[in-house]
């Protein structure tokens, strides 16, 4: 919610509450960095930001209030359903017979108040309110989840340990509504993965949003055993099994969305603790380009994925978006003038007209074993969900030397580390460069939202840089990108900070990758025969052009997609 500056001026000038000169120098300063004047008079301390919404209230006409430390009874809270009070910053907060007060961070967002006026046939009177009074409310439906399912609570305060009182538990329907309640809130606000963990006096909840754990809420002890019986009856798990891990999946469905879920239970001292891993079904085919590779980059992977034999490998640790990425290059390959086969662990994504199987360690359907068979298959493209051991990684050596395109991924911490790991479980290294043709290492970065802060780096800031990269080959990139004019150095450009706001709580949203892509040339080839470390690879890759992680990174955080920090997080160790 913003108002006029000259509005502004006038107003901070008329109650003394700061001098035209400090109004004029955050004005100018507000041109420079492209940010609003309030923003800077916030910023530089100069006003409260409730000050400030306050007058901006009191301009508009709408009246401000503040519930930071209100509690907001039950009944007039669940007038606005939580996810339309989270997705829009909306609360209601008091009711007086036909009319309801709401609190909002835009009173001129009309199409919430209308929808809401629709759907509880009344009359609604917006307030002006900050973003923390926002969270205080939001935070009382967490509450309410508690209150709603106090009777399951107090039933299982006595403990539920025979299988038939666990199945009954997970059956009842507050239960029921508990976990659907996690799920739908997990999907609004488009977590990958849902922690559920035991502790000694309490059950938290924690999302994963854009890689980033968060706090969802806390739930009583007592609550735990029919969370976990009724996750473990929709995934087809043993009930009376609490000291041995599990596996297995289920789906939900609504009108917008279709999900399916894997589950992983896990023993934990203080009881079980589950992990649900999100996977949408209905979400779009990634690109390769909306992933994040571009120019060169992109170009060799596209033309290695046109090469008829060889192996392509895409590295980096759990949870990068290597799968991902593996997936992007099966949509291209797909066609009908080829047979793709897949063995995975587990499948996360069904792809038409591709052959997929999941690996059953319990029966023998190992990689290796599935592997093998897959050769027998026909196939033109085989993919392999993880190179794990000896065995796997002689076994997809072998189907690229024997006619086949294989893709696979491996944990190494850059696209050089690949070679040694593999010369680790026992591959020859003439196998080795005879088969390999490329190595795509990434990892994910979140994306900037649209308020971000503008900046030029300090020299203190340009001097810490220096112990992870080359700047003269930063400034020589940038320039090359264009993002840089001939005589100006990393100094001369805007980078970017996120900016909080109610649409990204910490001013980012979605991630992107960043990407290392070691074509193996001939010269790279005579280093692994010669069995060169991952150094000595990256220096040769380098001389031949590899960008590497974090100087993609750096481009990308000159564009204003993300941040040097984020650079830093997710690939400084």
């Amino acid at each position: 919610m913003k108002v006029e500056p000259q509005q502004l001026k006038a107003f901070l000038l008329d109650s003394g509450s700061i001098s035209k000169k400090q109004f004029e120098s955050a004005l100018e300063k507000a041109k420079k960095t492209n940010q609003q004047v309030s923003d800077v008079l916030v910023s530089d301390g100069l006003i409260s930001q409730e000050k400030l919404i306050q007058l901006e209230a009191y301009i508009l006409g709408i009246p401000f209030i503040d519930l930071e430390k209100e509690k907001v009874p039950l009944k007039i809270l669940k007038i606005i359903p939580e996810p339309i009070a989270r997705s829009h910053n909306i609360v209601a907060f008091r009711k007086k017979g036909n009319n309801i007060e709401v609190a909002m961070l835009d009173p001129k967002d009309l199409r919430t108040i209308e929808f809401i006026k629709k759907t509880t046939s009344l009359k609604i009177l917006p307030r002006l309110t900050t973003s923390e009074s926002i969270k205080n409310v939001l935070k009382q439906y967490q509450e309410t989840l508690e209150a709603e399912f106090g009777d399951i609570i107090k039933k299982e305060a006595k403990g539920i340990k025979e299988e038939d009182e666990l199945k009954k538990a997970a059956e009842e329907l507050p239960v029921i509504r508990i976990v659907e309640t996690l799920l739908k809130h997990a999907i609004l606000q488009r977590a990958s993965d849902i922690h559920i963990e035991s502790l000694e006096k309490e059950v938290l909840v924690r999302y994963r949003i854009d890689g980033i754990l968060h706090d969802a809420m806390t739930l009583p002890k007592t609550a735990a055993s029919g969370i976990v019986a009724r996750i473990k009856v929709l995934s087809n798990l043993k009930l009376d099994e609490h000291r041995l891990p599990q596996d297995g999946r289920f789906k939900i469905e609504a009108e917008d969305y279709k999900y399916s879920i894997r589950v992983s239970i896990l023993p934990v001292f203080a009881g079980e603790k589950i992990v649900m891993r999100l996977l949408s079904e209905t979400s779009k085919a990634f690109t390769l380009e909306s992933l994040g590779l571009r120019g060169e980059a992109l170009e060799k992977v596209q033309t290695n994925l046109r090469k008829p034999v060889g192996m392509i490998l895409v590295t980096g640790p759990t949870g990068c978006g290597k799968t991902t990425t593996l997936y992007s290059m099966m949509e291209i390959l797909n066609n009908p003038g080829v047979n793709i086969s897949t063995i995975e662990d587990p499948i996360e994504y069904r792809m038409p007209r591709i052959n997929q199987t999941q690996v059953r360690a319990k029966i023998g359907l190992t990689f290796a074993s599935g592997l093998r068979s897959l050769v027998r298959q026909d196939p033109d493209i085989i993919m392999v969900g993880e190179i794990r051991d000896k065995e796997t990684s002689n076994l997809a050596i072998n189907a690229a030397l024997t006619g086949h395109l294989v893709l696979s991924t491996l944990h190494t911490t850059n696209a050089a580390g690949t070679i040694p790991r593999l010369i680790d479980m026992k591959a020859e290294p003439f196998l080795i460069s005879s088969t390999l043709n490329l190595i795509l290492a990434q990892r994910l970065t979140r994306k900037l939202c649209k308020g971000k802060i503008k900046y030029k780096l300090s020299f203190s800031e340009i001097k810490n840089l220096k112990k992870y990269c080359d700047l003269d080959k930063i400034n020589k990139i940038l320039r090359e990108n264009k993002l840089l004019k001939a005589n100006q150095t990393l100094k001369d450009i805007p980078f970017y900070k996120p900016k909080p706001s109610k649409e990204c709580s910490e001013g980012y949203k979605g991630r992107l990758g960043i990407f290392e892509v070691l074509l193996i040339t001939e010269s790279i080839k005579e280093l692994i025969v010669k069995r060169a470390d991952s150094d000595q690879i990256t220096e040769q890759a380098k001389k031949e052009g590899m960008l590497t992680m974090i100087e993609d990174g750096f481009i990308k955080a000159a564009q204003g997609i993300t941040s040097i920090e984020e650079i830093l997080r997710v690939i400084i160790e």
